[in-house]
């Protein structure tokens, strides 16, 4: 009984930081259902349903400090059953075999592939021989053949035509790994494809509906500003105003990557933040300086309500992505304190940014730009907050904006660093610098002459906005490239197991939320993670779900079984080694690289990769202890171990070790997003 009034007691003590802990609770709910192997039928949300009822109703009954452990469980089991009825609810059908044939659609969406191939997403689709209700909602397709000229032609609202290829959306390129099916389930893609053959206009852009007009009015402003703009320069600009990112080359995204000031191209907190804020600071000034409004009304509130609403005109023009719903919803959370006299800035106010986000959409929990944006708005509301409650400053007054860049600059980079590290495995060594110098001048300059350009454009005059915007974004790109080209700007990291930021996010979570001396328990689990991360092992051997190539580590880094094709796996795979070298780099470490029959000794397994039809027929080996991978379906049987194409496309992506084999299947289990069947079911039961 002590011990359970001991801790009744510790949680009376933390009553008025508890609220903050309820998004992490409703996460851990989410994370849960998104862990699971097996879909969860209607008997376990009945379940759970009953039980956080049960577990709120205790709550209310008894207050107290237990009373937070029943919201807590409460919290939990909601965060469950809005993960599993945001999936159901999104539920489409998906494409359940390759396609090749006639594809129509109504363009909804424009942007470009990692290869700059323009995509373009359908919806209102048709496919030759395919009914209604087998096709997919929404349609990808990479352009490859209709040239820059054709690509200038396609616009928002137009139907078109052409004749590609489509598959399901595909797997994980290794167990374990980024599951693109899942991503594209909540995103309503229900195939992704390529063609070769010119995009025929079939019917112009119709009135459609709301968000196509707006999708309409994105793009006008997107060729508008890199009319005014050149090159990269226009493609930058385009990017923060209108969210278009299809005129930027990849030689200065890679350059804005490499420097770590590719989060300057998104949408995001940064931006919002800053937009809103020169907005209100304007607002607010202007309207001081007139006797009749500043000794009348409340010019605070009024400001906060024209910021709210440009807040939303930006979000609207930048396509109402998810970073870019969750940045406004932040702003929204700031805004709307400052209108009821609570504190703007507040771990309560991210709390309930965070709280409105998952319950919107719980699938972003899982995305690097939640973890990244929330992270980064926790650190720097704690730590200034903790500079606020211990009167902590540095250097004089009037160099106080100064330090307080850098303090930001900082604590972000620090804060977002792992979670950056742990899903695109660099670590960009000058990104600190980069930023100090590049990021000052989004608010002094670039955002305040975005505004001015908007505010211009109905008397024809943007170009006096554009231009100043276009001095602070040159300024940046040559910042970007400067600090890409240093010896050592990149760095690669091993991939993180699966515990290790769910670790780390709550230890630093603790470390920061609790009240008292006991948040420093929060530095062991975080502690732990960064060990765990320290001894991640990779996979001895990994085969993609073609069939089209393997990689086996060895003491030089991983080998390649072929030095092109299946490009993207490669890729995928290399950086999760940590690795920063090239596919055909990692090819050359393969023993004999080059023809169609691979062969490569392991300690326990004899890999043999069988690339063609004509590999396979001039196989004629099946012995123990072989594993045979092949490209293309084969009968051969025999003691040997053998992934056709056939098994691979059941099975996904294979790693071997000495422990055995593991498919990629395994490990994501049977969920609604990969099990096509049960898609189409559920969708044909919704129709009905």
């Amino acid at each position: 009984m002590r011990a359970i009034a001991a801790i009744d007691l510790v949680l009376l003590k933390q009553r008025g930081a508890l609220f903050v802990w309820s998004p992490v609770m409703l996460a851990i709910g989410i994370g849960i259902y998104f862990s699971l192997s097996i879909e969860p039928d209607w008997t376990v949300y009945a379940g759970l349903g009953v039980l956080g009822m049960a577990c709120a109703g205790a709550a209310l009954a008894r207050p107290g400090g237990w009373a937070a452990m029943g919201w807590a469980l409460a919290l939990v089991a909601a965060g469950f059953g809005l993960a599993g009825v945001r999936a159901h609810g999104v539920a489409d059908p998906v494409l359940g075999w390759r396609y090749y044939g006639p594809i129509e659609g109504r363009v909804v969406a424009l942007d470009r592939s990692a290869s700059d191939a323009l995509r373009v997403t359908l919806d209102r689709v048709r496919l030759e021989r395919i009914g209604p209700d087998k096709t997919p909602a929404r349609v990808r397709l990479s352009l490859h053949g209709g040239g820059e000229e054709g690509d200038t032609n396609i616009l928002p609202g137009q139907r078109v035509m052409t004749t590609g290829h489509l598959s399901p959306p595909s797997g994980p390129a290794e167990p374990g790994g980024f599951d693109f099916r899942r991503h594209a389930w909540f995103a309503g893609l229900g195939a992704v494809g390529y063609t070769r053959n010119p995009v025929l206009i079939q019917a112009p852009a119709g009135e459609g509906r709301a968000g196509l007009r707006v999708f309409t009015i994105r793009m006008a402003t997107s060729a508008r500003v890199r009319a005014a703009l050149p090159g990269d320069l226009g493609g930058f600009a385009a990017a923060i105003t209108s969210g278009d990112r299809s005129g930027m080359g990849q030689g200065a995204l890679n350059a804005l990557r490499a420097s770590n000031l590719a989060h300057l191209l998104a949408i995001s907190g940064l931006h919002m933040g800053l937009l809103s804020g020169f907005v209100f600071a304007v607002l607010r000034l202007s309207l001081a300086a007139i006797p009749v409004f500043s000794l009348r009304v409340p010019v605070k509130k009024l400001a906060a309500i024209g910021a709210l609403f440009a807040a939303a005109g930006y979000l609207m023009l930048s396509g109402g992505n998810v970073a870019t719903e969750r940045a406004f919803v932040m702003v929204a959370v700031v805004l709307g304190a400052v209108l009821v006299d609570r504190r703007a800035f507040s771990l309560r106010s991210v709390a309930m940014a965070a709280l409105i986000v998952l319950t919107l959409r719980p699938e972003a929990l899982l995305g690097p730009g939640f973890q990244m944006s929330f992270a980064a708005t926790t650190a720097l509301v704690g730590v200034f907050g903790w500079m606020r409650d211990t009167n902590f400053h540095i250097g004089p007054n009037w160099l106080r904006p100064v330090f307080g860049v850098i303090i930001s600059s900082a604590v972000a980079g620090i804060a977002t660093a792992p979670i950056a590290a742990a899903h695109f495995n660099t670590l960009a060594h000058y990104g600190l610098l980069a930023n100090l110098v590049s990021v000052p001048l989004m608010g002094v300059l670039v955002i305040p002459a975005a505004v001015l350009a908007v505010v211009l454009a109905p008397l024809g005059l943007e170009i006096i906005g554009l231009y100043l915007m276009g001095l602070g974004l040159r300024w940046i790109l040559g910042v970007a490239h400067w600090v890409s080209s240093l010896d050592g700007a990149r760095g690669y990291v091993v991939s993180p197991g699966s515990w290790v930021i769910p670790l780390l996010s709550l230890g630093l979570l603790f470390l920061i939320i609790w009240q008292g001396r006991a948040r420093f328990v929060g530095i062991l689990p975080a502690l732990t993670a960064f060990w765990l991360w320290s001894g991640a092992e990779r996979p001895a051997i990994l085969v993609a779900g073609s069939g089209g190539l393997v990689g086996v580590m060895t003491d030089q880094g991983r080998a390649l079984s072929k030095p092109r094709g299946a490009g993207f796996v490669a890729s995928v795979w290399l950086e999760n080694d940590g690795d920063g070298t090239g596919q055909k780099t990692a090819a050359i470490r393969w023993p004999g690289s080059g023809g169609r029959t691979q062969v490569f000794e392991t300690k326990t397994h004899q890999i043999v990769h069988l690339i063609g039809k004509r590999a396979v027929a001039g196989f004629d080996g099946c012995k123990q202890g072989q594993v045979i991978i092949a490209s293309v379906p084969m009968t051969r049987t025999g003691p040997c171990e053998i992934y056709d194409l056939k098994r691979l496309r059941f099975t996904g992506s294979l790693a071997i070790s000495d422990q055995g084999i593991v498919t990629a299947r395994d490990m994501s289990g049977q969920r609604i997003w990969n099990t096509p069947a049960r898609a189409k079911r559920r969708f044909i039961l919704k129709d009905q």
